[in-house]
């Protein structure tokens, strides 16, 4: 699914904000995913990339989400603003596990990776309404 398919029909501004952030993390992720498994090789340069910009667009989620913009399509679950500060303290764990990236070699990488997968996981189970 294209971003522009995913994102078809949303008319807020700031829940398409959101969406194209998550997605941006997202796409990261599944590059640094491709080189840990040997999909693709491991280039340090394009893992620098990729964790940089986990790094920069996890830590905007917190005022992404702070105004509680809705959209039809959003799959922004109530849960958010119920229980902010659990919400930003898992936005910040991300934060942290994608600082903590190491991509020195693909065995420092996948060991690495699966904090990071895990704090992507602690958001989308109780916050994100299951795709249709």
């Amino acid at each position: 699914m294209t971003p522009a398919y995913a994102h078809n029909g949303v008319k807020d501004p700031d829940v398409m904000a959101r969406m194209m952030s998550m997605e941006q993390i997202g796409a990261a992720f599944k590059t640094l995913v491709s080189m840990a498994k040997q999909e693709v090789p491991l280039h340090q340069a394009k893992a620098r990339m990729a964790r940089d910009t986990i790094v920069i667009q996890s830590g905007k989620v917190s005022a992404l989400f702070m105004n509680g913009a809705t959209d039809p399509k959003s799959e922004a679950l109530p849960a958010i603003w119920d229980d902010w500060a659990a919400f930003t303290a898992k936005a910040d764990k991300l934060t942290k596990s994608a600082q903590a990236l190491d991509f020195t070699d693909r065995a420092a990488l996948a060991d690495t990776l699966g904090a990071v997968g895990s704090a992507c996981r602690a958001c989308h189970k109780p916050y994100r309404a299951k795709k249709k």
